[in-house]
């Protein structure tokens, strides 16, 4: 198991790719979002890398989602807050999206055995399925524009710390898991500081970071194949 803390490191952790199970990790906001628009009944989610290949998908009748700098895109139904991917808009919906962060990563890691968007939302079923499927992992951070952030490496040492019987020589996951222990008695308290938590404060967001922090509120398995996100079915393998 290993832990990329930063979309600018990943290159240095591509060797055996195909043989891993990567989890994808955008806390604030893409993967709450994904899991939870997932979880109340969209279709699929196309992720893509740019607002105008988002928009291509729009004549195909999918709700197209674009986000930059924390903010919705001009002329998209949707941006990237979970709170917007009700069940009332995207139920029986496909998706187009593209992010900052968190769809830029999951195309990065398309060579590996199987992609998984991870969240707090999701972590428990995650780890339950990584632990019984027994392929390496790798825990890769989208954090923000190639810097490390707070979220995602605490989500990341959460997640470590449940994917249990895994062997690790990673100073990264070590870290990791030191500081969702040091977090884990009121997390959302400790990501008061971080630096997303402030920027959520200028975009009047704040209550995403709570709707993000909440433990299995959507427990679905957002497994990506050919660019596209679909909720993996209870008891199915990859």
């Amino acid at each position: 198991m290993e832990t990329v803390m930063s979309p600018a490191l990943f290159h240095l952790h591509t060797a055996d790719l195909h043989r891993k199970n990567v989890v994808v990790i955008d806390i604030l906001r893409a993967t709450s979002t994904i899991c939870t628009a997932l979880h109340n009944g969209a279709v699929e989610i196309a992720t893509t890398a740019t607002p105008a290949e988002a928009l291509h998908f729009r004549s195909q009748g999918y709700l197209c989602a674009a986000e930059r700098d924390g903010q919705t895109v001009e002329g998209f139904e949707l941006g990237n807050s979970p709170q917007d991917y009700t069940s009332e808009k995207v139920k029986g919906k496909g998706i187009a999206l593209t992010t900052t962060n968190g769809t830029r990563c999951l195309r990065m890691a398309r060579g590996a055995a199987h992609v998984f968007a991870g969240s707090f939302l999701n972590i428990d079923a995650l780890a339950n399925f990584l632990v019984h499927d027994g392929r390496d992992v790798m825990l890769f951070c989208a954090g923000w524009k190639d810097r490390f952030n707070l979220e995602d490496t605490l989500f990341a040492g959460a997640l470590a710390a449940r994917l249990t019987g895994f062997e690790s020589h990673c100073d990264a996951t070590l870290a990791a898991i030191t500081l969702w222990d040091k977090a884990a008695a009121n997390p959302e308290n400790f990501l008061g500081q971080a630096s997303h938590a402030k920027r959520f404060q200028t975009l009047h967001r704040e209550s995403d970071i709570t709707v993000c922090m909440r433990m299995n509120s959507a427990p679905v398995l957002p497994l990506m194949k050919e660019g596209v996100l679909r909720c993996m079915p209870a008891g199915t393998t990859a």
